[in-house]
């Protein structure tokens, strides 16, 4: 069976392709009655007809499609601003494709080069920032997430107050009574990453030790890593900060196995407020990051870049969210 036509639907509904045009395009307020309408949309309905999209996006120069880069569907984080993106998307009649670039493997060669002219723009994490050289995404408008606004090429950037999320984490430990901090830093090279230590340091003055151990962001990564550190009494932190929720998850493991309880002995931070967060136990005090409206404002500053309109927003807020893996400092 062929796929049927504009011109089918105006043959069968009496009326003409133009009148067709108008109704399926939602143009027809004013310029066609109601009754014809009606009568279009159900003949269009009866006969299976189904727009060519392809044809109009030639016509039109545009795909009404974005490219959402992210380092891996695995973590939940991604997975819910691609949520936040699409809902967005699909307010403005926009698609949104992922692609995900997992730390190891790395991108795909170019799986775009005959497909570019599909896109109209890409929404990127600065985590897989180095995926967008492999997809030729310099070539399109682009929208950098939880990136360095002053670097690149980006038409706008989208960001979380990740220094402020920093601030809150160390004023409760610190008010806590606690002294010596050992940081859990994610081992990817990333602008976000770098945020959080730098704004760690700044915050910790006189009187505090703060001791850094690198870690794949794994949790048997995190918990390998923690492990060793923590093997002498002589040099235990009171309080590890971790990078990310699945850094903490290690820290928690690596703790018990070594004999250590939580909070009483060691208190445990996280960042993200995945839903590991609270599959942990203890729960996890962590800094909730609202992924969702990450997506959300990428896709908006998006289609502001895609209008020719000039996108500017403050960085998205973050809250402490305060568990039972924090408490106060060991006197011993």
């Amino acid at each position: 069976m062929t796929r049927p036509t504009s011109r089918d639907v105006a043959t069968a509904a009496g009326v003409s392709q133009a009148t067709v045009s108008l109704v399926l395009g939602d143009k027809w307020a004013g310029r066609v009655s109601e009754r014809t309408a009606a009568v279009v949309r159900e003949t269009a309905t009866r006969l299976g007809y189904r727009p060519n999209l392809a044809a109009r996006n030639l016509r039109l120069g545009t795909t009404r499609t974005a490219l959402l880069v992210v380092p891996a569907l695995t973590n939940e984080f991604f997975a819910r601003v691609y949520t936040g993106a699409a809902r967005i998307a699909a307010e403005h009649g926009f698609g949104v494709v992922l692609y995900p670039s997992p730390d190891g493997t790395g991108p795909a060669r170019d799986p775009f080069a005959s497909a570019r002219a599909a896109l109209d723009g890409i929404i990127a994490s600065s985590m897989a920032a180095d995926a967008l050289d492999a997809i030729g995404g310099n070539a399109l408008p682009l929208v950098m997430l939880d990136s360095d606004p002053t670097a690149g090429t980006a038409a706008a950037h989208v960001n979380l107050a990740m220094a402020d999320g920093m601030r809150q984490i160390t004023e409760h430990l610190l008010a806590l009574g606690h002294h010596r901090f050992l940081h859990l830093a994610s081992a990817v090279d990333s602008w976000t990453f770098d945020t959080r230590a730098e704004a760690l340091t700044a915050l910790l003055g006189p009187g505090t030790e703060l001791r850094t151990v690198r870690s794949p962001l794994t949790v048997d990564g995190a918990r390998t890593a923690m492990e060793a550190a923590l093997a002498t009494p002589q040099d235990r932190p009171t309080a590890i900060v971790c990078d990310d929720d699945i850094l903490a998850a290690g820290a928690c493991k690596a703790a018990r196995r070594l004999g250590l309880r939580i909070p009483e002995d060691l208190s445990i931070t996280g960042f993200d407020d995945l839903a590991l967060a609270t599959a942990v136990e203890p729960e996890l005090t962590t800094v909730h990051l609202p992924a969702e409206r990450v997506g959300e404002q990428g896709m908006t500053a998006l289609l502001a870049v895609l209008e020719g309109t000039p996108w500017t927003a403050p960085d998205l807020p973050v809250r402490l969210v305060v568990r039972d893996s924090t408490g106060p400092a060991p006197t011993a």
